[in-house]
């Protein structure tokens, strides 16, 4: 099964794929330099695959590459970012 992950500018998500089906989701909105990621869901038939750490992973990746600081407004990116150490700390809004 390929999994695909793709920024959708336009409706302000990173997207999950599983063989070209939406899987999940992680929405943000962006201002003055910072990416407030503030909802990030996980289909129920997608669910237990660890497909959200894979999307926000990325997600904080990509959001990385953009030089943008990040408000982690959703729980999951929150206790995501918490739990990875010092990899995306340093982007967070403190």
């Amino acid at each position: 099964m390929p999994v695909t992950i793709t920024h959708n500018s336009a409706d302000r998500r990173f997207e999950i794929y599983v063989d070209s089906e939406l899987a999940g989701y992680s929405e943000y909105l962006d201002s003055d330099g910072t990416r407030t990621f503030h909802h990030t869901v996980t289909l129920p038939q997608f669910r237990g695959r660890g497909l959200a750490a894979r999307l926000t992973a990325h997600a904080l990746d990509d959001t990385s590459t953009q030089r943008l600081r990040v408000v982690p407004a959703c729980w999951f990116v929150r206790d995501f970012i918490a739990s990875a150490g010092d990899r995306y700390s340093h982007l967070v809004v403190r």
